[in-house]
């Protein structure tokens, strides 16, 4: 019996040929040079189907070694997770300028749907990338290091070949002092761009039928960690953070009349909190709570207006919805297929419990962000299509070239990727 593979909510299936776990690039290559279809999955914790197949699925867990530093120019492989890779970097003194509130992710996976961190002034994780090593279709392994097959190499979907190696930009290590606390939603909407632009990183939690936003700001610089310890970090991070959000989800499912209730009270419940700590400790977030998401990607001069229209659409069709709505921002960049691609981008998240009916409410925010030309997060749920996508990304037709050069039968193709990039053919010159 064919071994399935499952995504972390569990909510995407796929019974591959083989899994296939190189310990080496030469490994790896012999695998894509073998197979007649391959997708290479990270840890899973995309809500799409981007890593299911019916041919060979290629786990990269087993390449997680730093090979390199020049300076702040880090060589690490694939399939190093964020957490490793914080740890690797903190001991060169070391971190990624940015990075999101997950780090279970590896690298690679987190690229190729363009994972992202907030701060006004930083871009996302793949803006940070100067090289990477590819093995192409034909078992090949090539550098690339500039011109459009970088561009489109740093956020891929997976469909240009199997990344083994990644070259990171760092920065000099530093510390976040970090504070999380509830201010009123009304003027934290008002107050979004002054928020955003006076602290390093920012971006908040509304709860949809509450008059409190749960804030986050945090601030960088060189003053001396204070780790929390253990008992500390037991009841913030597991308990407060994860056991009693659970509960309450857990009764909103069962009682769904009681969410409204529940939304406007569980805001009130939170204290102010601060953590300093070294950058990869502070970023990430412990997340134990399974749930599913969609989330877009509007220029930053919408981002609010979007905010309201989403809370606005809970109330006002009295949606069951208990999650709170996320709100964050990055610097535009030039990856061809990246989300934040030539805009300053404000990222709107929109979540629901495990287990609860979600389409109708994810296909209702979807259609307020195509008001803005949103784009979906590549790794969340959406319902877009390639004829819809394309008219929001100036760059698609580069990133059709590049994919057609470097994989021109679509060995690395699937379902989603024909969905939301349509077949290789099609990108092939006449």
């Amino acid at each position: 019996m064919a071994e399935r593979w499952t995504n972390w909510a569990g909510e995407q299936v796929c019974a591959p040929l083989r899994i296939a776990r190189p310990a080496s690039e030469e490994e790896l290559a012999e695998v894509v040079r073998r197979a007649e279809r391959v997708r290479v999955a990270g840890s899973g914790h995309s809500f799409t189907d981007v890593a299911c197949t019916d041919g060979v699925l290629v786990d990269l867990s087993r390449l997680d070694r730093v090979l390199d530093q020049d300076g702040e120019l880090v060589t690490v492989q694939a399939g190093i997770s964020l957490h490793h890779l914080g740890k690797q970097l903190a001991a060169r003194a070391l971190a990624m300028e940015n990075q999101g509130d997950i780090d279970r992710q590896t690298l690679a996976g987190a690229l190729a749907t363009a994972t992202h961190g907030t701060g006004a002034h930083f871009g996302n994780l793949s803006s940070r990338v100067t090289a990477v090593r590819l093995v192409t279709a034909s078992g090949e392994t090539v550098d690339v290091d500039g011109g459009d097959e970088l561009l489109a190499a740093r956020v891929s979907l997976g469909c240009l070949g199997a990344i083994s190696a990644v070259t990171l930009r760092c920065v000099p290590g530093f510390t976040l002092r970090r504070l999380d606390e509830p201010r009123p939603l009304a003027d934290t909407l008002d107050r979004f761009d002054e928020l955003a632009d006076s602290n390093d990183h920012f971006e908040f939690f509304a709860f949809p039928y509450s008059d409190l936003a749960i804030v986050r700001r945090s601030e960088r610089g060189d003053f001396p960690p204070e780790p929390p310890g253990r008992a500390e970090r037991l009841l913030q991070d597991q308990v407060l953070e994860n056991v009693v959000p659970d509960l309450v989800f857990r009764v909103g499912r069962r009682f769904p009349a009681l969410i409204p209730w529940l939304g406007r009270n569980i805001a009130r419940l939170v204290r102010g909190s601060t953590r300093t700590d070294l950058s990869h400790r502070v970023y990430a977030s412990r997340r134990d709570i399974r749930f599913t998401e969609m989330e877009y990607a509007v220029p930053r001069e919408h981002g609010v207006e979007a905010a309201r229209r989403v809370l606005a659409l809970v109330k006002r069709r009295s949606l069951r919805v208990g999650f709170p709505i996320e709100v964050r921002l990055v610097a535009g960049d030039d990856a061809l297929l990246s989300t934040a691609h030539g805009r300053d981008t404000v990222y709107v998240a929109v979540h629901q419990y495990r287990g609860m009916e979600f389409e109708s409410y994810f296909r209702a925010v979807e259609r307020i962000m195509d008001d803005y030309g949103g784009r979906p997060h590549w790794g969340k749920r959406h319902y877009q299509l390639a004829a819809t996508l394309q008219p929001r990304y100036p760059a698609w037709e580069r990133f059709q070239a590049v994919r057609a050069r470097l994989d021109p039968e679509g060995k690395f193709g699937n379902d989603y990727c024909e969905r939301v990039l349509g077949p290789v053919r099609a990108a092939v010159p006449a």
